[in-house]
């Protein structure tokens, strides 16, 4: 069997309606060099001086290690040149597919060109299972094209500026660029504080933008912008057909064409020239990829898990147990306070942008223990937003579902009288007339009771629940209006089917793509790991769309079809337990170890110098979040984070940049 040169790298470059100069080649190097974590190995730079293209990769080479997969590469007729992050699973059956070529090399990006020069770019990612993002240059045309993969595993960002379409795989790569400048969005930072990440098209400075999973983008030099991202897959028409057609066979068919479909997709991508692990919580959906590798693999498995000190927070040995009844070779750390403290220090510098979900402590501490051992490591991710695997879904569905039957009427007045009364005072008044049941009303659950009152559908009152400020614009310094976004805008959300499946498609085109996924590819390129997706297999995201709602949840059991493909390999008290989730301890920790660092950085003056944030509602949070009188920290969280990224940005600003090598010309 040929071998793939699989890449997990960044790429960086520019393409200027004025032509490059003699410092080009410099400049694409110096961006490249600002992702060099993301590819340690090798790097290269290629020039279109008459294009005006000046484009530059970094390589993190995991299979066949030798200079065959190089990049930028050009393809065998000379018309495109690429430089590609990311793996094409399906390579071989594509070569054989492509058929009579004259073949250079085994590398996955080879074969994607070739792909693209018989079919081009649309119809050949139409046929490629993998995970990706790229920058493509067509020399005859003159035409740049920038691609990412269906469901947003790896990342692009672009912008206009300096009369150039400046494009990279993160946003450090286009701080490199001369024409940079850097302005924060206030609008972008409002989203940031409801959603607690910047959902894409979005960046957080202004004129920047994530290119969006499943599209591709055109551009010619000196059109003056760049055209708008056009799909060439659609997970708004999988799910639509997916529920249009659904499954018609029973839960023991539905569970083998799972195992079939994801035994597949592993088995893709477990080929590496490298050591290869997977990471592993002791859930069900880390669980189930690490069954299905073990029983295709001769070798013990190596898998990683980590804890909290906190016994709360503590996966550990749960992660442990199913390690063990697998057979695998299984590595844990147990996390303390000072490790997470010093992982939350390199948070700003790893994600680039303000990042507000306190996991990601813990994912880069996980990385960072499977690297030691690893270059490759697969996860479960994707399977809550697959398998309606979120309680938020079902406790959201109930209270809408009681909701709904009550007239419109009588749904009014009551939302009006709760306006009238404190969330404090009620939830005492509650706490009397009936012990335990509503005694933990919090302001921001009454909230979400108002908003449910006065809704029209389910995704009202999931807005409230997945936002972390109701009202963002109100936090920020001036007149700011919040951009739409899926979750309030209707036109981007799914029009089809039942509250759970709107609310999980919800969460696969923002929260999946922006938060879980950034959170994993930035913490694991951050040390040179690559992580693959097995669930996010296109395949298997077509399918678990055409489930109906009874093969995710049955019985008051979530994942059900996930858990009834677990069975076959793992007792089932192993992994029957409620689901924790990748917690850390961050309520004592911002009365604790965190006070200070906090008060510093939400000190009145600060934020009233920096003129984003206003003072007096932060203030009033963080004071009831210290005095105990309330748990605030999903709402601080990102507030803290926006500001250590804030100081670190301008801390960045203050550094001169480096030349690169020299560069190579076409």
């Amino acid at each position: 069997m040929l071998a793939c040169a699989a890449l997990m790298c960044g790429f960086a470059g520019f393409l200027s309606a004025a032509g490059l100069d003699r410092g080009s080649g410099a400049v694409a190097q110096r961006m490249a060099d600002r992702v060099a974590h993301r590819g340690p190995d090798d790097s290269g730079v290629w020039l279109d001086p008459e294009g005006g293209l000046a484009l530059a990769h970094r390589r993190l080479s995991i299979i066949d290690l030798s200079p065959a997969g190089a990049q930028p590469m050009r393809s065998a007729s000379g018309r495109y040149v690429i430089a590609f992050n990311g793996e094409i699973y399906d390579h071989l059956a594509l070569r054989r597919e492509v058929g009579s070529h004259d073949w250079r090399g085994h590398s996955d990006t080879e074969t994607l060109l070739a792909a693209i020069e018989r079919w081009g770019v649309p119809s050949a990612l139409r046929r490629c299972a993998g995970m990706f993002a790229f920058a493509l240059w067509d020399v005859a045309e003159r035409t740049l094209t920038l691609a990412r993969d269906r469901l947003g595993e790896k990342p692009c960002y672009y912008a206009w500026f300096a009369n150039a379409l400046v494009f990279g795989s993160e946003l450090k790569a286009l701080r490199a660029h001369p024409g940079f400048t850097g302005e924060v969005d206030r609008g972008v930072l409002a989203l940031y504080l409801r959603h607690g990440y910047v959902p894409s098209p979005y960046a957080i400075y202004r004129g920047v933008a994530k290119l969006p999973p499943g599209t591709i983008l055109t551009s010619k030099p000196g059109a003056g912008g760049v055209a708008e991202p056009e799909p060439y897959w659609s997970l708004r028409e999988v799910a639509e057909r997916g529920l249009a057609e659904p499954w018609s066979g029973d839960a023991t068919e539905a569970t083998d064409e799972l195992e079939r479909l994801l035994g597949k997709a592993i088995s893709g991508q477990r080929v590496a020239d490298v050591p290869l692990g997977a990471f592993l919580s002791g859930g069900i959906d880390s669980s189930v990829v690490v069954a299905l590798m073990q029983a295709q693999s001769a070798e013990r498995v190596r898998t990683f898990t980590m804890g909290f000190t906190a016994s709360v927070y503590d996966e550990s040995e749960d992660a442990r147990a199913v390690a063990r009844h697998l057979g695998t070779e299984h590595t844990e750390l147990l996390v303390t306070p000072d490790d997470a403290l010093e992982a939350l220090q390199r948070i700003p510098a790893v994600y680039d942008e303000p990042f507000g979900d306190a996991s990601a402590i813990p994912t880069m501490l996980l990385a960072q223990l499977a690297r030691q051992h690893v270059t490759v490591s697969l996860s479960g991710d994707g399977g809550d937003e697959l398998f309606a695997g979120y309680g938020r879904y079902h406790r959201v569905e109930r209270v809408w579902r009681r909701v709904e039957r009550l007239p419109r009427g009588l749904r009014g007045a009551a939302a009006a009288l709760l306006g009238m009364v404190p969330a404090e005072a009620l939830g005492r008044v509650l706490a009397r007339l009936r012990p335990g049941g509503l005694a933990h009303l919090t302001p921001q659950r009454l909230r979400a009771l108002r908003a449910t009152l006065r809704a029209d559908g389910v995704m009202t009152p999931y807005r409230e629940v997945m936002s972390l400020w109701a009202e963002p614009t109100s936090m920020l310094e001036g007149r700011v209006r919040e951009p739409p976004s899926v979750l309030t805008e209707p036109r981007l959300q799914l029009g089809h089917g039942g509250a759970i499946d709107r609310m999980a498609y919800a969460d696969a085109v923002s929260y999946l793509p922006d938060d879980v996924l950034v959170k994993v590819d930035r913490a694991a390129m951050a040390v040179s790991l690559e992580t693959r997706v097995p669930m996010l297999d296109h395949d298997v995201v077509s399918f678990a769309w055409s489930l109906p709602q009874d093969m995710k949840s049955r019985g008051g059991r979530w994942k059900w079809l996930l858990r009834q493909l677990l069975a076959r390999h793992v007792p089932d008290d192993l992994v029957d337990r409620p689901k924790m989730g990748f917690g850390v301890p961050m309520d004592g920790w911002l009365r604790g170890p965190l006070r200070e660092w906090g008060e510093d950085l939400l000190a009145a003056e600060r934020l009233a110098a920096e003129g984003y944030l206003r003072p007096a509602p932060i203030r009033k949070v963080w004071e009831a979040h210290q005095s105990g009188s309330a748990d605030w920290q999903y709402h601080l969280w990102p507030v803290l984070a926006f500001q250590a990224w804030l100081r670190h940005e301008a801390a960045e600003r203050q550094v001169e940049p480096v030349a690169g090598p020299a560069a190579t010309r076409s």
